[in-house]
């Protein structure tokens, strides 16, 4: 259904035919499956995993309904650094200027921003006892490179503030297949290490103490978790830009349709939930029948918010 609607409508059966190996009947719709709606799709599924299951184990290392992927600061770590090389290119020689504004120049800057904090966030929990106090270092940093960024804009041309807005507000279209694959491979790491942790989040749900009684080393288990969640929601910031309540809204829809806190269980539920939202997301974004394509941000928090709200207020009716 996704790769079928959008601006130009293809035919539901022109479209398995393209997948599986024989050519769409006009060769404009095998172009636009294979160069444009097929990619798309696949990086919608890989971010809609991506960032559900960050946002499954944050809320379970903070034991906090309302964490999310960027609660560490990533996204904002990665806004910095894409902030840098829009805003203030300017400064900059300009052979390096122009490699820098490039697709490839802004994934490496987002990629070195998130990586700064990942850093500065794994630092920092050697040397704290408290998971709740590492959450708040976390919000910190977010702060303090927001404030840089808005000191950027306050001086930036308004072309180049145009050009950050576009990419605050999330794309997954236009990522090239070489781009896809890298997000793959960082998206398969970052499931990887999160599987490995899965005893580990069962026991820190019941508490810390708890899970000190099972055995668990918390501070390795707590810089396993936090790198599995940078790789995946850095990775994903990087390619796509700051997607929002994704990963906020689907571990709570999986824990409230499946009535589990297995998370072995809401892991592979989590998987398979976010990236039928992301699908369903981008569907609305794209428009079907109109000439234009609505920000993939905007489209997320407009289906999120009201199901995090909905959350809350069925929880509070619950107690």
């Amino acid at each position: 259904m996704n790769i079928s609607l959008g601006q130009v409508a293809i035919p539901f059966k022109e479209v398995i035919k393209s997948l599986f190996g024989s050519h769409a009947s006009k060769e404009t719709w095998e172009y636009i499956i294979v160069n444009f709606r097929l990619p798309k799709a696949i990086t919608a599924i890989l971010v809609g995993i991506g960032l559900s299951i960050s946002g499954l184990l944050m809320q379970t290392l903070f034991r906090n309904p309302l964490a999310g992927p960027y609660v560490l600061g990533l996204s904002s770590g990665s806004s910095l650094g894409v902030a840098f090389v829009i805003l203030g290119a300017g400064i900059l020689p300009l052979s390096l200027a122009d490699f820098l504004l490039s697709s490839y120049g802004i994934i490496l800057a987002s990629c070195l921003g998130s990586f700064m904090v990942l850093l500065l966030v794994l630092t920092i929990s050697k040397f704290l006892r408290d998971t709740m106090t590492i959450l708040i270092a976390g919000l910190m940093f977010s702060s303090f490179a927001s404030a840089i960024v808005s000191i950027l804009t306050y001086f930036s041309s308004a072309e180049k503030l145009q050009k950050f807005t576009f990419w605050s507000m999330g794309s997954i279209g236009n990522i090239s297949w070489p781009n896809i694959l890298i997000l793959f491979i960082a998206i398969c790491i970052g499931l990887l290490i999160s599987l490995f942790s899965i005893k580990s989040l069962d026991g820190l749900l019941l508490g810390e103490n708890y899970a000190k009684s099972l055995g668990l080393k918390i501070k390795k288990s707590r810089r396993m978790i936090i790198l599995a969640t940078s790789i995946l929601a850095g990775s994903i910031t990087a390619f796509a830009g700051p997607i929002a309540f994704i990963g906020l809204a689907v571990p709570h829809l999986s824990k409230l349709i499946f009535q589990t806190s297995n998370h072995l269980v809401l892991f592979w539920v989590t998987i398979i939930i976010g990236a039928i939202i992301m699908l369903f997301c981008d569907m609305v974004s794209q428009m079907p029948g109109f000439d234009f394509t609505l920000p993939i941000n905007a489209i997320t928090s407009i289906i999120g918010a009201p199901i995090v709200i909905w959350l809350l207020v069925r929880k509070n009716r619950l107690i």
